[in-house]
């Protein structure tokens, strides 16, 4: 399955936020869109999934317009992690993660082995087995953020968007999700993540797209996008580089002008 955004224009007030944005990912991609703060990615990405309305351009979903499916097929079709993680109920973990198979009900009939399944599946993914019966409202801002991809894993979408979705996390879990993610394009999702730190970009992921000021300015792969002069030009800031194991990875070192 294929999501296509194509000429993405949003506009807030007099500001246009988003500048005729092109993106699109397909099964077994694991791309990032990156960029720095205000640079538009967040909403790019909710425009996207029809979560905020688009001033200009359209989206299409397997080759078909996103407003041709109901909102039920286009929520079992595209698994969508916020950057909001605030968990205020008092619904216990599992029911939580329950939520994510909504989709898949058209009536009011309890859970299916399948839903269970999922659920206990998306669970022990990102490894939160033990708090299933603790209220979600209580935990860290860490284990509210793995809930809450856990109840997007459990929706079994053939595409996954995350928006920042190692925000919060520590390294441990940082890699841990990101191993996830990788997975999930490994076994044939396409998974879109936003997120800002380089060095897992650098290393993770399939494909790059790099944003600035509402516009996508560079498409292509770490090595390419993550380049010296973009850096400088985009994050200004200068970075490290080296291999490990075979892969390449960069960091973040320096601010530019601290050089110049």
């Amino acid at each position: 399955m294929k999501l296509e955004a194509k000429s993405i224009t949003v506009i807030a007030g007099e500001t246009k936020i988003v500048s005729d944005a092109a993106l699109q990912i397909g099964e077994g991609e694991f791309v990032g869109l990156i960029g720095p703060n205000g640079a538009g990615k967040s909403t790019l990405l909710r425009a996207m999934v029809g979560v905020r309305p688009r001033n200009a351009g359209e989206v299409m979903l397997d080759g078909r317009p996103f407003e041709s499916f109901t909102p039920r097929e286009r929520a079992r079709r595209i698994a969508f992690l916020p950057q909001e993680r605030r968990v205020e109920w008092r619904l216990p973990v599992r029911d939580v993660v329950m939520l994510g198979r909504y989709p898949h009900h058209a009536g009011f009939g309890g859970p299916t082995t399948a839903d269970r399944v999922a659920v206990e599946q998306a669970i022990a993914a990102v490894d939160v087995t033990g708090l299933e019966d603790r209220p979600a409202a209580v935990l860290s801002a860490g284990e509210k953020a793995r809930v809450l991809l856990a109840r997007a894993l459990a929706v079994e979408a053939p595409i996954l968007i995350a928006d920042e979705p190692i925000a919060a996390l520590d390294p441990y879990h940082q890699l841990h999700v990101m191993e996830i993610l990788r997975d999930q394009a490994r076994a044939g999702r396409a998974v879109l993540v936003v997120l800002h730190d380089l060095m897992l970009a650098s290393r993770f992921m399939d494909r790059l797209a790099l944003m600035s000021d509402g516009k996508i300015v560079a498409e292509g792969t770490p090595a390419d996008v993550l380049s010296d002069s973009r850096l400088r030009d985009v994050y200004r800031v200068d970075a490290i580089r080296g291999v490990e194991a075979g892969a390449a990875w960069l960091s973040p070192w320096s601010r530019a002008s601290e050089r110049a």
